[in-house]
């Protein structure tokens, strides 16, 4: 178990780690890639460069800075965070605990370009099935999804449905698939039903009763994290105040995943913001 977590290691999760592994706290950060800074060519309107640096570039070294103070790096896909007496946070590779979490994973990924997706939303259509499962006791649900991600809800949806299917979409699945489970490759045509989602329709022309379907693509998105601990969120951004807090005690966020201006330069603002608080946090708590 470590003092903190930071989940994502771009800008703002990697300067929230300068701050709290120099405070003597034990700091973890986990990410599996840069996301979209990584694929930037040059970064122009960044203090500091009279040479552009590719986004890659800077990524790396501030992944190197951080190296040498003293952060542990764990390169590893986030699929959900738990809570009872400490964080827990869930990875393709294993679990690691902390006391305090700061979520830095950027802006979430968009839902699927399928017709019927956005009006069935809360009405078949889930994006958290620790949330959601619940409502689905016995009956028939899918997972849209092909990754570790979609893995982790499914696992989290078999103990309740009556049947999972994973719906990928046209691709191949990256992850160990559990049993009984059946898998449907084809591609969407839509998700329809009456007042609720009743069905999934394919290309092929067939179609796939279904009372409720989880997405789950690519990896697990900040908002959705940050819901299943009961964190407030609007659309996709994570609300916090003014010290990157959310509502849930010992729980934070930096980055494009608070929404507003998408900008390298307020990423490690608001990391270092949230660095510190987590800091005054942990000490109050243990009460020095």
């Amino acid at each position: 178990m470590c003092d903190v977590i930071i989940i994502g290691n771009g800008p703002a999760g990697i300067s929230a780690s300068l701050y709290t592994v120099r405070a003597g706290l034990g700091t973890t950060v986990i990410g599996k890639n840069g996301g979209a800074l990584e694929r930037a060519e040059k970064i122009e309107n960044y203090y500091g460069f009279a040479e552009p640096p590719e986004g890659k570039a800077l990524i790396q070294n501030g992944i190197a800075q951080a190296k040498h103070l003293g952060v542990r790096i764990v390169t590893g896909e986030v699929v959900g965070i738990g809570y009872t007496d400490k964080f827990t946070v869930k990875t393709s590779q294993g679990e690691y605990a902390a006391e305090s979490i700061i979520i830095a994973t950027g802006a979430q990924r968009q839902a699927p370009a399928i017709p019927g997706i956005s009006e069935y939303e809360g009405k078949g259509i889930s994006y958290c099935a620790v949330c959601d499962a619940f409502f689905y006791r016995g009956k028939d649900v899918a997972v849209l999804g092909c990754c570790d991600y979609a893995r982790h809800e499914m696992l989290e949806l078999m103990p309740v449905a009556a049947s999972v299917a994973l719906l990928t979409n046209g691709e191949q699945p990256k992850a160990d698939i559990p049993p009984n489970i059946t898998v449907i490759t084809k591609e969407i045509a839509a998700f329809e039903g009456s007042t609720v989602l009743e069905s999934v329709h394919f290309k092929d022309g067939s179609t796939l009763s279904a009372a409720g379907v989880f997405v789950a693509i690519g990896i697990a998105g900040s908002s959705d994290m940050a819901k299943k601990l009961g964190a407030q969120t609007e659309g996709n951004r994570i609300i916090v105040d003014d010290n990157m807090a959310t509502n849930i005690p010992g729980l934070f966020a930096a980055g494009d995943c608070t929404g507003g201006m998408l900008q390298i330069a307020k990423a490690v603002y608001q990391g270092a913001q949230a660095g510190s608080e987590v800091v005054k946090y942990l000490r109050k708590k243990r009460g020095n």
